[in-house]
C-alpha cells in the first residue's frame, strides 16, 4: 500500500503550475536538508540534515514530466588507507520521467487501451500532480561517491606491522628479517650465551686453583 505524498515535504514538488502542455518549462532551485541513509552505509554520506542543494529543471512532455537536476552536498567518510575524517564535495546529476497516471508511454489514455504491465512498471507515476525526488536523488548521490574513499591521493596509509600512520611519519619502517635465518639467530644467541656460562666456569676453576 503506497503512502500518499505530503506537500509539506521538502523533497516533494508540484507541477500543478507547470500544467501539461508539451513544451511548457519550469526551473526550481531548492535547499533541502538531506535525507536518513544518504550515501554508503559505513563508508561516506552525506550527514543527515546538513544542506543539499538542488537545481531542477521541470519539462511537460507527452507522456508526463521530465525532470533534469544537479545536487550539491558535502559527503562526510573515512580514508581506506589511513582511516583519518575526511571531507568531500559531491555533485550528482540526474534525470527522471513522471508520468501521468491516465497516460501510456505514448501519451495516449490506458482507459481507451491499457499498454504493456513492463513498461508502465518502468515509468514512476505523478500522485495527485506531484512527486517524490528523494529516491531518485539518492540513487544519483550514491552514484557520484566514491567507493574507496581516500584523504589525498598520495595518502600512504599505516604501517602494516604496527599500525602508525605513514603520513606523518614518513621515514617509518621496521627492520626485515627473513625467515629463513631467524631460527638460525636465535640459536646462534642461545649457543652464545651457552658458551659464556662455560668460560666463566672455568676462570672460576683457574681461579681456585691458583688460590690453592
Amino acid at each position: 500500500m503506497s503512502t500518499r505524498l505530503d506537500h509539506r515535504n521538502p523533497l516533494v514538488f508540484d507541477t500543478h503550475e507547470l500544467g501539461r502542455r508539451p513544451g511548457a518549462l519550469q526551473r526550481l532551485a531548492r535547499e533541502v536538508a538531506a535525507p536518513a541513509d544518504l550515501g554508503i552505509e559505513g563508508v561516506i554520506g552525506v550527514p543527515e540534515g546538513s544542506p543539499v542543494e538542488l537545481e531542477l529543471r521541470l519539462e511537460s512532455v507527452m507522456e508526463g514530466v521530465l525532470v533534469t537536476g544537479t545536487a550539491r552536498a558535502t559527503a562526510e567518510g573515512e580514508c581506506v588507507r589511513c582511516l583519518e575524517p575526511l571531507g568531500r564535495e559531491v555533485e550528482a546529476d540526474f534525470q527522471e520521467m513522471f508520468s501521468y497516471p491516465d497516460a501510456d508511454d505514448r501519451g495516449r489514455s490506458k482507459q481507451a487501451e491499457p499498454g504493456d504491465d513492463a513498461e508502465d512498471e518502468d515509468m514512476i507515476p505523478l500522485e495527485d500532480g506531484m512527486f517524490d525526488l528523494e529516491p531518485v536523488l539518492r540513487d544519483a548521490v550514491v552514484l557520484a561517491l566514491p567507493m574507496q574513499p581516500v584523504c589525498r591521493e598520495d595518502c600512504a596509509g599505516l604501517c602494516p606491522e604496527c599500525g602508525v600512520g605513514l603520513n606523518e611519519n614518513p621515514d617509518h619502517h621496521h627492520d626485515a628479517v627473513d625467515i629463513r635465518w631467524a631460527a638460525l639467530q636465535g640459536l646462534a644467541g642461545s649457543l652464545g650465551a651457552g658458551e659464556k656460562d662455560d668460560m666463566s666456569g672455568a676462570d672460576s676453576g683457574v681461579d681456585e686453583k691458583q688460590e690453592k
